[in-house]
């Protein structure tokens, strides 16, 4: 029985005889090991009702000793005799209204009865009444840093974050150093969607008195703004804290494998599969990073470990379509897509059944509408609303989304205004269809509808949306400032990669290729794996027909990370076009058509070029009459009048050239 101090009281009621402090002293010393028996021995009623009787002649005797509050209450929490508690504390207020330690004690029971209903549910007449104990306490002891915190806490749990956000900062004034006050302000933050804020009070915790708990909730953060690569570093930290903590290596290397730091977060995943032999999602997890990795024998034997572990798991078995995809089997992946569903198929569906179906649907539109197949997308995607409420207003995207694939803009602007009209409050549904009006050349009304969305002059995301609207309007000048703020706000590499990337696409479609290829490099300075960064450039450089080796090295590279990529096949081709390999280009470009849903302009272009310059005369005036087929289908914000004009150019020198050619004959 260590350390039995008592709290000095004020200096105006420091009056107790020296004899009833030693009273008080071996009554808190009685209490304290009844307290301790009674632990022991399941709470044994005798025990407990001899440690509440010595801790009450203690405070008899010492009422203002605040230990033995705290420990009377833990008591009284501990057996759950809360009523008692409430009894006691009133009484004693009876007598001294200005008596703390029993408002505190009276808080911390109400706070405890407030969560005590049944069902999980906050007692709300319990939370106001356990508010009310330490705003009076608050009031009386502003320096009490920790009634502070208590309260920040309560209003939080009331939904009332502008006064749990000044009693957080009550706190961090009465205590700066606070790791309660700080970590209770940040998690606020989160709660309203602030997650930079909550950020910056969660860093200024982990530099001074970094623990797992807190670093955890950093890393977490950091995802939340996709910022793995700074989520990894602080779950480094805590691992390094708590090296045996398997839920946190666990997170470290998701983290790892979010931000591209393969090799590592495969080596953790081995770790904690040796740990753990019998747990599928351990070798589910190698099996993704594999595929990644491209290395798919080694994908599919992680694969078939998993599904020996859980023959039924619906995550390896979409797990199965993944790989199948990344292979290039888009038709085996669909057939199997296909399989599971009719296997599943229910009359009815529990709500995680459903929720699972949805997805699946999801992921079969997507499939069908990358193949070509649009009335079967928008079928799959029509099945999703009402199986689950909570993704029909996706449903509803993607459904748009499949007929602008199509180059239906009739259809899409009905099915977007459709949307918009049933969830007018779904952010993806609001800036779907603004794009879609953008698509249609208005960019007022598209760019209104965006800034309708703006959460403040710090919403990142929300600039960017606005900046690619006036991208499709080629409004430069609107577009460079949203693009310079969105900048300043970007915190993660990710992000500001982000950023440059749409710089330099912007750039480059104002002809200024310098400026383009610096903001390309810093992508690529940023993140080295970036293929369409690597993609863009590289063309860019073949379109200029300049540095030709440079632009091979960077697309080939591009190509070798996403081999089923229709534009960086195109790419490729259009280096070899450059380089004078015509027979390479040629099989390139028609590689590039078969990876894409439906033809596209420029690679019809390209291709028209390859055959004109072999002499197929015959062979380019068609695929140049199909590039501008597709122009004319596309979006208005998709057409570039001077390209247009060139394919236009090239085709009736075709004919001319046709022509000769027939009449020569």
């Amino acid at each position: 029985m260590g350390g039995l101090c008592f709290a000095q009281a004020p200096a105006e009621t420091t009056n107790a005889p020296d004899n009833n402090k030693a009273g008080a002293y071996y009554n808190f010393a009685m209490g304290r090991l009844y307290a301790e028996l009674a632990g022991a021995y399941t709470n044994r009623n005798d025990y407990v009702s001899k440690a509440i009787q010595h801790y009450q002649e203690a405070l008899k005797l010492d009422p203002s000793a605040g230990i033995i509050f705290e420990e009377l209450t833990d008591l009284y929490i501990q057996t759950n005799r809360l009523r008692d508690a409430v009894t006691q504390a009133e009484d004693l207020l009876k007598q001294n209204p200005d008596n703390l330690d029993a408002r505190r004690m009276l808080g911390r029971i109400y706070t405890r009865m407030a969560g005590d209903s049944q069902g999980g549910k906050v007692n709300e007449d319990y939370l106001k009444l356990a508010i009310e104990q330490y705003q009076k306490v608050t009031a009386k002891d502003a320096k009490d840093a920790e009634s502070w915190v208590v309260l920040g806490r309560l209003y939080r749990f009331a939904n009332n974050s502008v006064e749990a956000e000044k009693a957080y900062n009550e706190a961090i004034t009465a205590d700066p150093g606070s790791e309660d006050a700080l970590t209770g302000l940040a998690l606020l933050y989160s709660d309203v969607g602030d997650t930079r804020r909550a950020i910056e009070k969660l860093k200024a915790v982990t530099d001074k008195s970094p623990s797992e708990r807190t670093l955890a909730l950093l890393a977490r953060s950091y995802r939340e703004l996709r910022d793995y690569k700074s989520a990894a570093e602080a779950l480094q930290r805590a691992v390094a804290l708590a090296p045996d903590d398997t839920r946190l290596i666990a997170e470290l290397a998701d983290n790892l494998f979010l931000c591209n730091q393969l090799d590592e977060a495969l080596r953790l995943y081995q770790q904690l599969a040796a740990d753990d032999p019998k747990n599928p999602m351990l070798p589910l997890r190698i099996s993704e990073i594999y595929r990644v990795k491209r290395d798919f024998a080694k994908a599919h034997e992680s694969l078939n470990k998993a599904k020996s572990l859980d023959p039924e798991s619906l995550d390896v078995r979409i797990d199965e379509i993944n790989l199948l995809e990344t292979e290039g089997k888009a038709n085996e992946a669909i057939a199997f897509l296909k399989g599971l569903l009719d296997e599943t198929a229910r009359k009815t569906y529990s709500a995680a059944d459903a929720a699972n179906r949805a997805t699946l649907l999801d992921r079969l539109g997507v499939f069908y509408r990358s193949a070509g197949q649009y009335p079967q997308a928008v079928e799959a995607f029509r099945q999703i609303a009402p199986l689950e409420a909570q993704s029909a207003p996706r449903a509803a995207v993607q459904i748009v989304e499949t007929y602008r694939a199509a180059k239906d803009l009739e259809s899409a602007r009905r099915e977007a205004d459709a949307a918009l009209k049933k969830y007018p409050h779904e952010r993806m549904v609001q800036l779907t269809h603004a794009s879609l009006v953008a698509d249609l050349g208005k960019i007022d009304e598209a760019a209104a509808e965006v800034r309708s969305l703006m959460k403040g002059p710090d919403d990142r995301d929300t600039e960017l949306e606005l900046a690619q609207i006036y991208e499709k309007g080629k409004r430069w000048a609107d577009m460079a400032p949203l693009l310079d703020q969105a900048e300043k706000l970007s915190m993660s590499d990710d992000d500001k990669a982000g950023v440059h990337f749409i710089r330099g696409a912007m750039y480059e479609r104002m002809k200024k290729f310098d400026a383009a290829e610096a903001e390309f490099r810093k992508v690529l300075e940023l993140d080295s794996d970036n293929a369409g960064a690597m993609n863009y450039l590289g063309y860019m450089l073949a379109d200029r027909d300049v540095r030709l080796e440079e632009a091979y090295q960077l697309v080939k590279k591009a190509l070798d990370l996403d081999p089923q990529n229709g534009a960086y096949l195109d790419s490729l081709g259009w280096v070899y076009y450059r380089q004078g390999k015509l027979n390479e280009a040629e099989g390139l470009l028609l590689q590039a058509l078969d990876h894409m849903s439906q033809g596209d302009p420029t690679v019809h272009d390209h291709l028209g070029d390859v055959y004109f310059k072999l002499g197929k005369t015959k062979d380019a005036i068609t695929q140049w009459q199909a590039s501008l087929k597709e122009f004319q289908a596309g979006s208005q914000s998709d057409s570039d009048p001077e390209e247009i004009a060139s394919v236009g150019k090239k085709l009736e020198s075709a004919r001319v050239r046709l022509a000769k050619e027939t009449n020569q004959k």
